[in-house]
Formats: C-alpha cells, structure tokens, sequence
C-alpha cells in the first residue's frame, strides 16, 4: 500500500473572467472566493486549501492579470502574481474555449520559462464540435511546452477528477502545511466582506460595484447566532440612491443574498446589517497595497 503523502503550492492564473474563482471553489468543494460575470472582481489573491487522503493542494486563487490599466495597486498585483507563480510547484493557467485574445497572448509571455504549468481550457461548452476544441488545443500547444492540458466546465464539474489526480502526480513528496480542517488562511471577518462584494457585482450595474468598499464594523460570534454590522462605503452622494434602490429594495436584495451565503459559511444563522456611507479617502487602496506587502 502506497502511503505516500504530498502538498504543494498551485496558482491559478488566467485574464479576468475566465472563470479561476470558480474552478478554485470546486476543487475546494467550499465557496471562498468571489465569481461575477464582470471582470476583475477578485482583487486580493486567495489561498484555499484542498485536503484529500493522500495530498493536500495549497491554492493560490489570483486577480485577473491587468495589462491595460496600470496603476501602483495593479502593478503591484501583477508583480504578487508573478511572485506566486514563481514559487509554486505547479501553474494553472486557465483559458476561455474557443477564445484566446490578446491579453492571453501578454499573460503567456509572463511566465517563466522553465514554469511547470498546465493548460486549462475552461467552458467546454464552448467548443461546437471534436474538431474545434483539437484545433484549439493544437494552436495554444504551439505557444508553451505544457506539463499537460485539460479541457473543463469548473461550473459543471467536468474534468476536474483528472485535474487533481494530475496535479497531484506533480507535487513533492511532503507532509501537509496546514490542518486537515482548514479551507482557507483567510478570515472570517475577509470573506464575509467578500461575499457582500460579490452581491454587489451581482445586482448593481457595470461601474458601481468598482468603487464600493466593504468595511466589517462588527462581528460578534455567539453560540446560536453571528451579529455582524458593515458599511458600504461610496465615493459620490449619488450612488447612494442607486444602490439603495426604490423603497430601499436593491440594498435589501443583495444584504438578504449575502446573508444566505454568509451563514451557508458559517454554519450559522447569521444577523446582517448594512449601512451605506460616504467614503471620506482611499484609505480601502492603501490597506489593499499594505497587504500584498511589496
């Protein structure tokens, strides 16, 4: 009997919205990082991690590589990406079926040379026919000397077994880093804040959910119930009637859904308040570069 124990660092790279948050979930078997159809809703990277009897997989769920727009928080993001690639055994880089764009093209020419990466081919449902999804591959092939490729719907869960039986023929033999009834080295208090973002991506419009911060005020954890008061922080009087809403429906909608996701997290009924403020500095931008600690 094989008795072999490995753990390993992963990260998952990819452009916005390809669908990294969503794949770093299942594999998880938890929802700890944010989806959204609008891009560049991750914005701090997140490490989950995957415990099975035989390995334990440390994954590093990462913003949406930025490009286009430069600016001293997002460079710093790319540089902690680029940092987390580095100094993982293993990359994941996912991309869309049937779309390879240029920020694909930029983001490849980042990686490392002698990187162990696998290619990732998200939404699966996206190739119409056998004959477009070999042509694809063939093409991507061409670009990098991949340990492997794998065609895959994270949402539907297909492909994701040999996913993981792959990756974990990849890791080091070592024994594991964290507690087997550990899910994520992030806190509550993170992803509760996350998850009321993703509800604000959700059901506001393009722009709004950008330039909101969420701020835990309270969190007080008794045995039958989590108290927990947030402000939402705006930058304009105006947004305030947009998120609010008629009647203040929008803000009840998006408090009600997160709090469902909130106590699904927990595993406990959950008290959810939320105000909504003016902010009064980009204090949110600065806490966000002071964390990546670069």
């Amino acid at each position: 009997m094989n008795t072999t124990f490995k753990c390993g660092f992963i990260s998952i790279i990819g452009r916005p919205n390809v669908g990294k948050s969503t794949l770093m979930n299942h594999l998880l078997g938890q929802k700890i990082s944010i989806t959204s159809k609008k891009a560049q809703t991750t914005r701090l990277p997140i490490r989950g991690i995957a415990n099975y009897p035989q390995a334990q997989l440390i994954l590093l769920d990462t913003p949406g590589f930025q490009l286009k727009y430069q600016s001293t928080l997002s460079r710093r993001l790319n540089d902690h990406i680029l940092a987390s690639i580095r100094s993982s055994e293993l990359t994941l880089w996912v991309v869309e079926a049937n779309r390879f764009t240029e920020m694909d093209q930029m983001l490849l020419k980042q990686l490392p040379d002698k990187a162990k990466v696998f290619l990732v081919i998200n939404k699966k449902d996206l190739f119409h026919h056998v004959t477009e999804k070999q042509a694809f591959i063939k093409q991507l092939s061409l670009l990098y000397s991949f340990q492997g490729v794998f065609v895959i719907s994270a949402k539907h869960h297909q492909g994701l077994e040999e996913l993981v039986r792959e990756i974990m023929h990849l890791l080091p033999e070592s024994p594991a880093l964290y507690p087997e009834d550990m899910i994520t080295d992030r806190s509550s208090h993170f992803l509760v804040a996350e998850i009321i973002r993703e509800k604000l991506f959700r059901y506001l419009g393009q722009e709004l959910p950008y330039v909101i911060s969420v701020q835990i005020n309270e969190f007080k954890d008794t045995p039958k119930l989590v108290r927990i008061s947030t402000n939402l922080l705006i930058e304009k009087a105006s947004h305030k009637g947009i998120l609010i809403g008629k009647n203040g429906e929008k803000l009840k909608k998006i408090s009600s859904k997160a709090r469902l996701d909130i106590e699904q997290l927990l595993q406990k009924k959950v008290f959810l308040q939320t105000w909504v403020k003016i902010k009064t500095s980009n204090a949110e931008e600065i806490a966000l570069l002071k964390e990546l600690e670069l």
